[in-house]
Order: C-alpha cells, then structure tokens, then sequence
C-alpha cells in the first residue's frame, strides 16, 4: 500500500490541500496515519474515496450533506458486498441480496430526486428561452412593420 503525503493526494484528485482537510475534517475521509512527525499519511483508498466525492460533487450536483449521505450508503454496500461474497449458506446469500438491493434503491433514489430537480430547472430555462426567443421574434417583426 502507497504512503502518500498531502501533496501526492491533492495533484492525483486535481483538489487543494484545504479541501483534502476540510473533507478529513467534516467526515467524509476517514483520517489518514501520521508519520512520527505528524504529516498525514494517505493511502490509494483515499484517493478512489475522494474521486468518488468529486463524481458525487460535479456529475451528480450533490452538496456535502449529500454527499455525506451518499459516500455512507455506498459504503454500506461494499460492507454488504463483502459480507455476502463470504457467505455460503443460500438462504442467507439470499437474505444479503435483498439488503444489497434495497442499499442500491437508496441511492437510485437520491439521484433521482437530483435529476428530477435537473429537470425542472431545465424545463425553467426553456420556457425563459421561449419567452425571449418570442420577445425577439415579435421586436423584429414590428420594427420591419
């Protein structure tokens, strides 16, 4: 497992060193070891969480709140993935299924509540843009009259 400082972390996630801290400090990494001397010492795991907030940040729209939520579901289900690659007994792989699959519907959920929002700013914008695109249309015609 790599040992990585603040800086290595921050290029490999495209973040600044603040919101690395600022991410560690509200909850949403888990904190990194120190060294002898204090510095943090990350590790690839850090990464791949801090890519999944960005994703959770940028692609989806989510808050921190939201992501707070979201990056704990998520975590949850690779608990739940975990656990059922370990079991054998069927009616017990079963039982993990239906867990694994209500965990996904929680998540499913809160990015349809998002896109649904998406929507309708989006259906908001286009009746702006309709409004002026006939604004324009009837300025231009009365200025040929």
């Amino acid at each position: 497992m790599d040992n990585l400082k603040i800086d290595d972390v921050a290029k490999a996630c495209g973040l600044t060193k603040r919101s690395i801290r600022y991410y560690e400090e509200i909850g949403l990494i888990p904190p990194p070891e120190r060294s002898e001397g204090g510095i943090r010492i990350y590790t690839r795991g850090h990464i791949e969480r801090l890519r999944q907030i960005i994703n959770a940040r940028d692609v989806l729209g989510f808050s921190l709140q939201e992501i707070l939520e979201f990056v704990s579901v998520r975590e949850s289900l690779d608990e739940q993935k975990e656990k059922y690659w370990k079991t054998e007994e069927a009616e017990a792989k079963l039982a993990q299924l239906r867990d694994i699959e209500a965990t996904v519907g929680k998540q499913l959920e809160m990015v349809e509540q998002k896109l649904a929002k998406m929507l309708e700013f989006r259906a908001e914008m286009e009746r702006i843009q309709k409004r002026v695109t006939e604004g324009i249309a009837r300025l231009t015609q009365e200025k040929e009259s």
